[in-house]
C-alpha cells in the first residue's frame, strides 16, 4: 500500500539516513515528498525547500534534531499526516504532545528498519 511520505531533512548526501530513507521507500513503491535546505534530487526526486503544500500525507519521518524541528511544528501539524516517525535522535516530546492533541500517531522508530522488516 502506497503511503505518501514527507522526508523532513533530506539530504542529497548517500552516507545520511534521510536518503537511504528516500531511496529505501521508493523502492517499496511509496510516494515521496523530500523536504531539505539544500537544492539537489534523491533517486530522481526533487528536494522542496520551506514549507511546500502537500495533500494526502500519511506519514511525515523526521531526520531533524528536535531543536531543528521547533520552526516546523506548524508546518507538520498543518499536513495532517495519520502519523508521525521519530527516527534515532529525532524524539520530541513537545511535538509528541502537540501531535497527539490533533490525533496524530506518533511512532518512536527507524524508517528503514520499518521498510526492511516489512512493518512501514
Amino acid at each position: 500500500m502506497n503511503k505518501k511520505t514527507v522526508v523532513l531533512g533530506a539530504s542529497t548526501k548517500p552516507d545520511r539516513y534521510a536518503y537511504k530513507a528516500v531511496t529505501s521507500l521508493k523502492r517499496h513503491g511509496h510516494e515521496i515528498v523530500p523536504i531539505g535546505v539544500r537544492d539537489g534530487t534523491v533517486e530522481g526526486i526533487k528536494i522542496r525547500k520551506g514549507r511546500p503544500d502537500v495533500e494526502g500525507v500519511d506519514t511525515v519521518t523526521l531526520y531533524l534534531n528536535p531543536r531543528r524541528q521547533e520552526e516546523y511544528y506548524d508546518y507538520i501539524l498543518g499536513l495532517q499526516p495519520k502519523r508521525i516517525i521519530y527516527n534515532p535522535g529525532t524524539e520530541n516530546p513537545t511535538l509528541m504532545q502537540l501531535a497527539k492533541k490533533e490525533g496524530i500517531h506518533n511512532e518512536v522508530a527507524c524508517t528503514l528498519v520499518m521498510l526492511s522488516i516489512g512493518d512501514y
